[in-house]
């Protein structure tokens, strides 16, 4: 008796091409490259003298007017600025892994390195008006970081000075959280925080640490008329080393059952408890 014929169990072969994303639409879909995003970030950025914009891109009609209105604010003051490119807000959502960017991006170049000496020349001709610089020891969440540029920003802050290792890029999410401070607050890094604190007190300036064992509390301090903010990560808090460089260790007063402030809340407090004091 003759067997029946063979069945294969493989399934068959796919047609040419099935399976396979039309040319066209996979080069529609070019992944695009931003490093900067959120709607204050990148209108702050295009207004900035100082920045350098590569591409702008904006995912609704909303934004497009936000970012129009900013660019022709740029355009009245001399600058020049890519036009921006629409674009499905799925591909902004790729490109920045899921960060809410709220339909507005831009591929920005770094703005130039600021020195310390930059920044204390600045605060010396600014005649009698109080300075207060803020220094994080190892503060390395961008959101955390983001959020003190712009409480620092909006008390008047100089400056900020970070460590060259331990702290995030001032783009991303950190410039979004920031809400446009990181075109107008200098970022100082250094490679050696403890030496930068020594160089601050040889000019005068008085080092404040914000740790829980302070023996003050920030409406207890007087007047100071250049002042540095130091502040630590949380958990850990200012290293050993750090705490000892600062003139004098001031506490926040909390009640149970808070114990402390994240670092971007207590960076906020005593930025205005500073800001308001009278020399």
């Amino acid at each position: 008796m003759p067997h029946p014929p063979h069945k294969s169990k493989r399934p068959p072969f796919p047609q040419k091409g099935a399976g396979k994303t039309p040319e066209r639409k996979r080069t529609g879909e070019k992944k695009i490259n931003v490093n900067l995003f959120g709607l204050h970030a990148v209108c702050e950025a295009i207004e900035n003298p100082a920045r350098h914009i590569h591409a702008l891109y904006y995912g609704t009609e909303k934004t497009k007017e936000l970012c129009l209105a900013a660019l022709e604010r740029a355009r009245k003051n001399g600058l020049t600025r890519p036009v921006p490119a629409p674009v499905d807000r799925s591909r902004l959502d790729a490109a920045l892994e899921g960060q809410v960017h709220q339909g507005l991006a831009a591929l920005v170049q770094p703005l130039a390195e600021t020195f310390l000496q930059d920044v204390m020349i600045r605060a010396e001709n600014n005649g009698d008006q109080r300075q207060i610089l803020v220094i994080l020891d190892q503060v390395t969440d961008p959101h955390n970081v983001g959020a003190i540029m712009r409480s620092a920003c909006a008390f008047g802050a100089a400056g900020m000075i970070v460590q060259t290792r331990h702290a995030p890029e001032i783009e991303g999410i950190a410039a979004k959280t920031a809400c446009g401070a990181a075109e107008h607050l200098p970022v100082v890094r250094e490679v050696n925080l403890a030496r930068a604190i020594e160089t601050l007190k040889e000019h005068g300036w008085f080092v404040l640490g914000f740790d829980e064992r302070g023996d003050a509390t920030p409406d207890r301090l007087p007047g100071y008329e250049k002042c540095v903010l130091v502040l630590g990560a949380e958990g850990a808090g200012l290293r050993e080393n750090i705490r000892a460089h600062c003139d004098r260790l001031v506490r926040l007063p909390t009640v149970p059952p808070i114990a402390a402030l994240n670092v971007s809340n207590a960076a906020a407090v005593a930025l205005y408890a500073l800001s308001i004091k009278k020399m």
